[in-house]
């Protein structure tokens, strides 16, 4: 047994059924409290089978103390699941479908996730796929029928790559109440800004984060520690431990599709950002200013060529917002440090950035918005971009979405 399963793992060996000897890929689902679990389910059933066979693991949860309601709702989801997979296993792809009750502590889809992945983690390891591919879906999500080929595709024309996000479209239309849609529209619009701002600025490592639409590589997810409990933000953090391990990419050749609806499951998300605009009929982002800022900022690093001046450079004349956010995370003593501990001006960089990750750079853009600059409407912020993008101005907030979609699925990477 690995270091990880003894250290780090949350539960023992849950499925006692041995995986085939061609497993190289699983698919990893918390589910809590839905209703129509199947036809994602199905929408994987329904994938174009590819070179590995494949596994679904999917972990039903509630908390200790969830109302009988979730719980009812819960074991029907958990025998429905199981009369599905009766049907739809097959020789490539078999459903595996765990009912787990939680501490309350610690119940969550941080949680939840992590023992699906922990236990594709073992599966993988069992049949000796160290590079196999562990992947996160969401309950109430769907996918494009090429999808297990995609990914499977990807990673063996990547060799090196720890792992991808993948490339996800959220309905625009359908069943729902209209205003859900328009809804949708502003929430996917700000995820897609946010990345697209970070790389203006200079970020290296703005990839999308969505915990439904992520792959990693098993002793990658191993040697990063596995998944956090978080209750939510678990997708981001956990990525961001693997992003600055390099390769990262992103899969543009499928889509995953999720749920547009409302939810008040998680503090931050889909869901919530839906209820959020349902409330106040919009929705506002990070105002420009901040990654114009630092884009100063990177700029200055990446200018600098005398590496024994090379604190003097970066942090004389940059912007306000950056030298107050600096002294929040002690930026010159831990440049320093960093300083002390690379061999020239090439490793400081990747170490800086390894230590100036994405989650001090979201702290840094939310002090931004605290202190200096106030958040904007969407489609305001979003004309910003699209000048600094060279795109042309479009006139609804939809319109820029297709067109981000559109720049998003390009070849500017895998």
């Amino acid at each position: 047994m690995s270091v990880y399963f003894e250290r780090y793992a949350y539960t023992d060996q849950l499925i006692q059924e041995p995986p085939s000897d061609n497993l190289g890929m699983v698919i990893t689902i918390p589910c809590y409290n839905e209703p129509e679990l199947t036809k994602s389910l199905a929408s994987l059933a329904y994938c174009h089978p590819g070179r590995v066979d494949v596994e679904v693991i999917v972990v039903i949860n509630h908390s200790e103390d969830a109302s009988e309601a979730i719980k009812k709702q819960n074991k029907d989801t958990y025998q429905s699941a199981l009369d599905f997979a009766k049907v739809y296993n097959t020789e490539h792809i078999q459903f595996h479908i765990l009912l787990k009750e939680l501490p309350p502590k610690h119940a969550g889809v941080g949680l939840a996730r992590k023992i699906a992945m922990d236990e594709a983690a073992r599966r993988l390891d069992a049949v000796g796929q160290p590079e196999g591919i562990i992947v996160c879906f969401d309950g109430d999500s769907l996918c494009e029928d090429n999808y297990l080929l995609a990914i499977d595709q990807f990673f063996q024309a990547n060799p090196n790559a720890p792992g991808c996000s993948i490339h996800f479209e959220h309905p625009l239309e359908g069943e729902l109440e209209p205003a859900i849609y328009k809804a949708i529209i502003d929430y996917e619009l700000f995820l897609r800004y946010y990345v697209h701002a970070l790389r203006y600025a200079g970020f290296p490592h703005a990839y999308q984060t969505i915990g439904s639409s992520m792959a990693v590589r098993n002793h990658i997810y191993q040697k990063q520690g596995g998944m956090n409990r978080r209750k939510a933000g678990e997708d981001f953090y956990f990525l961001h431990k693997v992003i600055p391990l390099g390769g990262f990419g992103e899969i543009k050749r499928t889509k995953m599709i999720p749920s547009p609806r409302q939810s008040d499951r998680v503090p931050f998300g889909t869901g919530k950002a839906v209820n959020d605009w349902l409330n106040k009929g919009s929705l506002e982002t990070y105002n420009p200013k901040s990654f114009e800022d630092l884009m100063k900022f990177y700029t200055k690093l990446n200018l600098v060529e005398d590496y024994n001046s090379l604190l003097i450079n970066i942090l004389d004349n940059i912007p306000k917002p950056i030298v107050e956010f600096s002294k929040t995370i002690d930026l010159q003593e831990n440049m320093e440090r960093i300083k002390k501990n690379s061999k020239d001006l090439e490793s400081f960089k990747a170490n800086f950035h390894r230590w100036f990750d994405g989650f001090k750079v979201l702290k840094y853009v939310h002090f931004a918005r605290d202190h200096f600059y106030p958040n904007l409407p969407i489609k305001e912020a979003c004309d910003w971009l699209f000048e600094r993008l060279g795109l042309p101005q479009q006139d609804s907030a939809k319109e820029m979405l297709l067109r981000l979609r559109e720049v998003d699925t390009s070849p500017r990477s895998v």
